[in-house]
Parts: structure tokens; C-alpha cells; sequence
């Protein structure tokens, strides 16, 4: 597989570099963005305090993304992007990358995977699902740019939080 992760850490981040305006047209073209990661892992707040300018303490009263949600936003510009936030539970994951495997990673321009710094399963079944979306994506979309922002770092003491994001990478 030719894909490259770039990482991001902190409370925030941004997707950058994901195209512009159709050629054949002066129509914007509109890029397919996939959210992903395990329940709980904040795709949905990351998705309303980049895309949607919420504030950060006000994230706590979002609810969990039941199959996926899609929204389309208009980013930097003339940049269109139809993000799917796709629900992190295993029954989801698991028909995503099975039964909706095709119209899910096809014509995809980029994914933003998140993890959450202080899951229990980090290395285990986290990483898991995140090689299922690679190997997905290396099938139906493989020129696809590949973010992965690791969140909830603001919840590790400050000690250890760069200990914490090494052995995490």
C-alpha cells in the first residue's frame, strides 16, 4: 500500500491539501472526507469544533454518530467536502467493512482517523480497525491522503503526555 499517515496531536487539528475546484467546470468539486475511529474517540466533537466552529467546552453535550452522518461543508474557500462521520461501535465498524464496504472506502479523497490517546486498547483492537480502513482504502480508494489526529490529550496529565504520544505513534 502507497498511502502516507501524517499525525496530528493535541486538542484540535485541521485537514489540509485535499484539492480544489473541478477542471471541466467552474463547479467546486466535492471531496469525500471519511471520520473514523472506536466510540468514544471524539469524531463527532473534532467534527463540529473544525467544521462547524464549536467551542471545545461545548463538545461534551454531543451524542454518539448512530451508522454515519453526512454533512457537507464548504472549507477554505471553494473547497466542497461531504464528510461522513461514520459511527465508531463494533456493529458498525463491522458492516462498514463488510456488507458497506464498497460505498463506504469508494471515491474516498481523505481519511481523518482519531484516536483516543487514553484508550485501554490502544495498540490492540484500536490499531486494529485503523488497518481494516487502510486496507479497505488500499483496495476502492488508494490514492487517498491519510490524517490521523490523536484527541483527549487536554486529559493526561502534562507530565506525560509526550511519553504518552510516543509510545502511542
Amino acid at each position: 500500500m502507497s498511502q502516507g499517515v501524517d499525525t496530528a496531536a493535541g486538542q484540535g487539528g485541521a485537514v489540509a491539501g485535499a484539492g480544489g475546484a473541478n477542471a471541466a467546470s467552474d463547479e467546486p468539486k466535492i471531496q469525500k472526507v471519511l471520520l473514523m475511529g472506536r466510540v468514544g474517540a471524539g469524531k463527532t466533537s473534532m467534527r463540529s469544533i473544525i467544521f462547524a466552529n464549536y467551542l471545545a467546552r461545548d463538545a461534551y453535550r454531543i451524542t454518539f454518530t448512530v451508522d454515519v452522518a453526512k454533512s457537507r461543508v464548504r472549507f477554505l474557500g471553494d473547497l466542497v467536502l461531504s464528510l461522513w462521520d461514520c459511527g465508531g461501535q463494533d456493529l458498525f465498524m463491522e458492516q462498514f467493512f463488510q456488507s458497506q464496504r464498497e460505498h463506504i472506502f469508494k471515491n474516498v479523497e481523505v481519511l481523518i482517523y482519531v484516536f483516543d490517546v487514553t484508550s485501554k486498547d490502544f495498540k490492540g483492537h484500536d490499531m486494529t480497525q485503523f488497518e481494516n480502513c487502510l486496507d479497505a482504502l488500499g483496495e476502492l480508494s488508494p490514492k487517498t491522503r491519510i490524517f490521523c489526529l490523536i484527541h483527549k490529550m487536554d486529559l493526561l496529565a502534562e507530565n506525560i503526555r509526550h511519553q504518552t504520544f510516543e509510545q502511542r505513534q
